[in-house]
């Protein structure tokens, strides 16, 4: 893939598929990911791509996930496949195997990369992997199958590993027997999943880790014990980034190749065809020895044709075998694509490559046969053919190809960067051999690492995996994974993340993950599931190439026509004909050409992709994943509202703890210590923060506990329950909630215990009520007031200051809230959010409504759209975002356009966000903000200067300025200094995006501050 012209056909050929679900190509990656039905279908994917041109092959296939809270599965059958795919050069690749894969009726989803050179395909049926390679390879690529996942099953969470192992040096066909039986003797604790076999020395087995005595040492000692032979290692299958690295190797070298044959040409043909022929004299006799005829041709004509030849068929090929294909895959009898519009929407940045070149040469070759045939014609002043052209065209078309080929995998490194701050080798403690205080350790490769293994980290060590502090003290750099850049003090006990730097001394760690499990592990994760997403503005750069080469061969025909009309009508002088052979014909033909040759939709492909790749990257490194994709970067960039949620976002969350209380008993039924034994059970069994800090009050008043009977949790109210006390004679029902539980059951407080409970709402405290009576068979007792609590959560240091950096951007700030109205206008107070904007008493299934709610009924404060290519949604409302941290957020961290979850929070808040601030301090989020608008201005930019480009560049090489004349010469674009300037325009966007990651004023990122000196700036 070169342009965003095959993104848009790898895409439309995707998606005509049924049995896809959606098709995700990406230009950089040079990869797609697709969701589809039907495992059967994932080669299916590849052989799609490759039908329309392009090279893919079959990465993995996971099957997908039931979504939180989707209930069953409809489809029981879904796998997600990832290619690597060959021959992508631009998003005209991309969307051309993203159409092919999309047209098979099975497949679901397909994300295609131009980057990483993979696809990612979502389907039905595991059957389908062969179908996806061939429909791959169907439109001109090549595929091949890297991964394959079932994304139905769920994974077992029995503490079981599953690991593949190469063995090394098996020599006969009873080795992998040997290998099998020297796994038997651990019985039941290690499973074979998948035998080794002399064509395939990879083995899958399953077992459960059990440090020190049983690991993955121990397996791989049992396979060596077998025979002196064997050689068992730990075999991880290649990573989409390590295969996009091959690939883009592996076309480095091939245009290298090319580019070595056409300098070693262009030596010469500058000398011969332009040296000689306009700056030596007329008397040189070297100019009068090449000017020499030679069956009619000047002998410099022949030494260019001889230089040519070989550059054209050797060096240019790469742009002729994939217009070949493309218009082979366009036009075979079993296309997909209707008549009509083969002609308005086909071709790629190779096709016009081809075109200009193809022209230039076998145009020249006609000029050679004329001038052969007109032998009494006078001696020609110079070289009148483009074969010189053709040399020099190849020349900086290929120069300008591997500049952007290396400039691409440069942009897509932040996944590689990431994975590079894991170390490769650990020190492994061993238990002592009997002497007491003398740990021994061993150097072992972290992949011999188990769970529970006990590691000691040195000064400016790395933890190999995740784990718990178990001696010593240290303090960690953690900026490479949240973006704080102070220094982390850990105790006894504290986690330890793989990826961060110990700055203190030496400490020893249990590991409690291994690879795949760690915080590292998730970021890389999500940065590449995030880098798989387009942005909706990249779909109207697919759009735009789909048509471009349609329009640019319209063009350059139109050009060559109308000049020629020109020149044969008599119009124009006789002085613009500036060629001793072939006349106006061939002299109108060099603006053709041009035009084929400076056209360049790979600019307007790239706009997008680079900078938001460069985005992610950076985002990761300030402790930002965007799990949303260019998607999120876009909706983030014009953000008008920020809805917060108050308990643990705005505040600390955590644990708070009761500051005050009063109890309300008078007898001896409801004497303090009895409703403090009973509230302790009922609390016991709540998962709410204040329920915690019940318990807490509770037991440091002593509290023994109730036996229970029945009790319920009242979701976003409180907990119900019935209670045995062995001092009553009679059941206890009591309820422990907030004001709306105590409403529900007619129950009332009185004067002054309201004026306590007004007095410390107002102090932006939470408020827990509690009522009991009485139960009997004759009639249960009217409900009374037992008890009130407040309890406090004290805002974050930096909610106000982030709060107040967040208006100056010219953004309304709301806040959403379960707590009651006082105590949440008491928190907005402290942190300036105006009444009018809180919203609370909220249940947690109401707050995704209040976020619609918003959406539908507040506008835009201005227009942020692009070249008025907005869409009618973002036209009539503003764009909402939601910060939450807890399970109850999720709802409403899906229903809004950007989902931002605190990452200190629940996991199910995490998975339901756009965004996760790995650092639970709010003071990322003005990053985030700043970051997105800063990504989005340079897509902009991008495609501004792309369009601009094509807008300028495209009349003048038609020959607009031909008129007029500078130091005597007509003003005219040369095909070679056509080319040049093509090549440079894709290589400046991609320049544009990896500024990016410097600090450069206007056209670096730098990170903002919530100091109030720093956040005016924003």
């Amino acid at each position: 893939m070169s342009c965003s012209s095959c993104v848009g056909k790898i895409t439309a050929a995707l998606e005509q598929k049924p049995w896809v679900r959606s098709a995700n190509v990406a230009l950089l990656t040079q990869s797609a990911t697709v969701e589809f039905d039907g495992e059967q279908n994932a080669e299916e994917l590849a052989k799609i791509i490759d039908g329309i041109g392009y090279e893919a092959r079959l990465e993995h296939v996971n099957e997908l996930p039931p979504a939180p809270g989707a209930g069953p599965r409809v489809v029981a059958d879904l796998w997600k496949a990832s290619y690597s795919i060959g021959g992508m050069t631009c998003s005209s690749c991309v969307g051309t195997i993203t159409k092919a894969l999309d047209s098979l009726p099975w497949a679901k989803s397909v994300n295609v990369n131009l980057i990483t050179n993979s696809a990612t395909v979502d389907f039905e049926g595991k059957s389908h992997l062969n179908e996806i390679i061939e429909a791959i390879e169907d439109v001109g690529y090549t595929a091949r199958l890297s991964d394959v996942v079932n994304l139905s099953k769920d994974k077992a969470q029995d503490g079981r590993r599953a690991v593949s192992i190469a063995v090394d040096g098996m020599y006969c066909q009873h080795c992998p027997s040997r290998v099998a039986e020297a796994l038997n003797c651990f019985g039941n604790l290690v499973t074979i999943e998948k035998p080794v076999t002399i064509g395939t020395p990879i083995m899958t087995v399953s077992y459960t880790p059990n440090s020190p005595g049983f690991t993955i040492r121990a397996i791989l000692s049992a396979v060596s014990a077998a025979d002196p032979a064997f050689n068992p290692t730990i075999y991880h299958p290649p990573t989409v980034e390590e295969r996009a690295a091959q690939m883009h190797t592996r076309i480095r070298k091939r245009i290298f190749y090319r580019v070595l044959l056409s300098l070693v040409v262009a030596v010469p043909a500058f000398i011969i065809g332009i040296v000689f022929m306009t700056l030596v004299p007329p008397t040189n006799r070297g100019r009068k020895y090449l000017m020499g005829r030679l069956h009619g041709v000047t002998r410099a004509e022949w030494a260019l044709f001889i230089m040519a030849t070989p550059v054209y068929f050797l060096a240019a090929d790469v742009f002729h075998r994939r217009s070949i294909k493309e218009l082979c895959s366009l036009w075979k009898r079993s296309s997909p694509v209707p008549i009509l519009r083969r002609f308005y929407r086909f071709g790629s940045m190779d096709m016009l490559m081809s075109f200009g070149t193809t022209i230039a040469y076998f145009s020249s070759i006609v000029e050679l046969i004329i001038a052969a045939t007109l032998r009494d014609m006078a001696d020609m002043k110079g070289n009148t053919t483009y074969f010189d052209s053709v040399v020099f065209l190849t020349m900086f078309l290929l120069i300008g190809r591997l500049i952007e080929a290396y400039s691409k995998a440069k942009t897509g490194e932040a996944v590689t960067m990431l994975g590079r701050l894991r170390p490769k080798e650990a020190l492994l403690v061993l238990p002592n051999d009997g002497k007491e205080g003398v740990d021994r350790t061993q150097n072992v490769p972290i992949d011999m690492l188990d769970l529970g293994d006990v590691v000691r980290v040195v000064h400016g060590g790395s933890p190999p995996w995740d784990g718990v502090l178990l001696e010593g003290e240290g303090e960690f750099d953690e900026s490479s994974l949240t973006g704080e850049s102070r220094l982390v003090k850990k105790t006894v006990g504290d986690p330890i993340y793989s990826g961060t730097v110990n700055k203190g001394g030496p400490i020893v760690l249990r590991t409690t993950g291994v690879s795949g499990d760690s915080m590292l592990d998730q970021i890389i994760r999500v940065v590449r599931e995030g880098q798989a997403r387009r942005a909706p503005i990249e779909r109207v750069a697919d759009m735009l190439t789909s048509y471009f080469v349609p329009v640019v061969t319209l063009i350059a025909v139109s050009t060559w026509l109308i000049w020629l009309s020109l020149g044969l009508s008599g119009t124009l002088p006789e002085e613009y004909l500036d060629v001793e052979i072939g006349s106006w014909p061939f002299w109108s033909l060099q603006f053709a050409i041009a035009v084929f040759i400076i056209a360049c939709p790979c600019g307007i492909g790239l706009a997008a992709p680079t900078a938001l790749f460069v985005g992610g990257g950076l985002a990761a490194k300030h402790g930002i994943l965007v799990k949303g994709g260019g998607e999120a970067f876009q909706e983030a960039s014009g953000l008008d509202i920020i809805v917060f949620d108050k308990t643990g976002t705005l505040t600390q969350g955590g644990e708070p703890k009761i500051t005050d209380h009063q109890f309300l008993g008078s007898d001896e039924s409801w004497e303090e210590q009895t409703i403090v034994n009973i509230l302790r059970e009922l609390e016991g069994n709540s998962s709410h923060p204040l329920g915690r800090a019940i318990v807490g009050f509770c037991e440091s008043r002593n509290a023994t506990g109730a036996k229970a009977g029945h009790m319920e949790e009242i979701a976003g109210k409180g907990m119900k329950g019935t209670f045995n006390v062995a001092t009553l004679s009679h059941p206890i029902e009591m309820l422990a909630g907030n004001e709306a539980l105590m409403t529900d059951h007619g129950i009332s407080f009185g004067s002054t215990t309201s004026a306590s409970l007004h007095l410390w709402k107002g102090q932006a405290k939470s408020v827990v009520l509690v009522a009991a009576r009485a139960i009997s068979s004759a009639g249960n007792s009217p409900w009374r007031p037992v008890a009130i609590f407040a309890a406090s959560d004290p805002l974050r240091p930096e909610s106000r200051l982030v709060v107040e950096a967040l208006h100056r951007q010219g953004i309304d700030i709301w806040m959403i809230s379960g707590d009651n109205p006082t105590t949440a206008y008491a928190v907005g107070a402290m942190v300036d959010i105006p009444t009018e904007h809180i919203i609370a008493g909220v249940l947690p299934e109401q707050k995704a409504d209040k976020i619609k709610y918003l959406q539908k009924s507040q506008v835009k404060s201005s227009s942020r759209s692009f070249l008025g290519l907005a869409s009618q949604r973002t036209k009539q409302r503003a764009i909402v975002a939601m910060v939450g941290d807890g399970v109850n957020d999720s709802p409403a961290l899906t229903v809004a356009d950007v989902g931002i979850a605190i990452g200190s929070g629940s996991d199910v808040a995490i998975s339901a966000a756009e965004f996760v601030l790995i650092k639970s301090s709010l003071s990322t989020l003005l990053t985030l903000v700043s970051l997105s608008r800063t990504v989005f201005r340079r897509v902009k930019f991008n495609f501004g200067w792309a369009l601009v480009y094509n807008l300028v560049a495209l009349p003048i090489a038609a020959g607009v300025l031909y008129p007029v004349r500078s130091n005597g010469r007509h003003i005219r674009l040369d095909p070679v200094w056509a080319s040049l300037a093509m090549a440079l325009s894709s290589v400046s966007v991609i320049c544009s995006s990896l500024l990016l990651r410097s600090r450069l004023p206007l056209v670096g990122f730098r990170d903002s501050k919530t100091s109030a000196e720093d956040t005016e700036e924003l």
